[in-house]
């Protein structure tokens, strides 16, 4: 796939997630998200290139000054990722983000280990992760789950899930519409039970 074609691909995923975005153009002059995948893509290409890692990370600090977004060079983010208004974001050196995934603002894919392992998640395809949600350590998000806003995921998800509360538990398995449903009405968090 050519690069304008990904970048063709980045803006028509930006315009299929947000409802506010009214053009192609408004999408590549204004959306930090997009500017901040950008700019980890070229950065991830240097990564992997024999001593290019310093230029690297310097490339991914400068979009985290100009977008409040900080994406590792060493992450592996599939295609399509969009970041909706996401000030505070952080995805880690050894997370992986599967095809089609969309993160709200202050989203932490971060580690619990100190060590040079798999130490950050993995999102497969479809995950969506609302604002303020932090998930911590190698735990896996199966393909098509959600997390709800401010959860904090500790453990592996199925396929699926819909994770809320601190610690996260997916709250209705087998019931995936009606659950999703209750993720976008405000009240829905207000309801102490999630979170104990």
């Amino acid at each position: 796939m050519s690069v304008l074609s990904r970048l063709r691909e980045d803006v028509r995923a930006a315009r299929e997630h947000d409802p506010a975005a009214r053009s192609a153009l408004e999408v590549v002059l204004a959306y930090p998200g997009v500017h901040a995948v950008w700019a980890y893509r070229v950065a991830h290409r240097w990564w992997r290139a024999p001593g290019l890692r310093l230029p690297a990370r310097l490339l991914s600090q400068f979009a985290r000054f100009l977008t409040g977004i900080e994406i590792h060079p060493g992450a592996r983010i599939g295609r399509r990722l969009f970041i909706d208004h996401g000030m505070g974001v952080v995805i880690g050196e050894t997370a992986v983000v599967g095809d089609d995934c969309m993160l709200y603002h202050g989203v932490t894919l971060g580690g619990r280990s100190s060590r040079r392992e798999k130490r950050h998640p993995t999102l497969g395809a479809r995950v969506t992760v609302g604002a303020n949600a932090t998930i911590l350590g190698p735990v896996t998000i199966g393909a098509g789950s959600s997390v709800g806003a401010g959860a904090v995921v500790v453990k592996d998800a199925p396929a699926g899930s819909i994770l809320v509360g601190i610690p996260a538990r997916d709250i209705a398995p087998g019931h995936a519409a009606s659950a999703r449903e209750s993720l976008t009405d405000p009240a829905f968090y207000l309801d102490p039970a999630i979170y104990i």
